[in-house]
């Protein structure tokens, strides 16, 4: 259990940094960039994966299915 929360403050962090650089990346549009090349740009930099990561992994230690383990019955 403390383990899954460990993975999932991970995920949360990863999540945080990525979505918090993608909004500043935002400001790009204000200087005459359209949607489709800000998507390109952002395509292109880490930062949009580490979100992607981020969330993946928070999906996963939410959904998943933890073990049942007896051996202590």
């Amino acid at each position: 259990m403390v383990f899954r929360m460990f993975i999932l403050f991970i995920g949360f962090g990863l999540a945080v940094s990525g979505g918090v650089s993608l909004i500043i990346y935002l400001n790009l549009l204000t200087t005459g960039m359209t949607i489709i090349e800000y998507l390109l740009f952002i395509s292109t930099r880490v930062e949009c994966y580490l979100f992607l990561v981020g969330i993946l992994i928070i999906t996963v230690t939410i959904y998943l299915p933890r073990r049942k383990n007896n051996d202590y019955l």
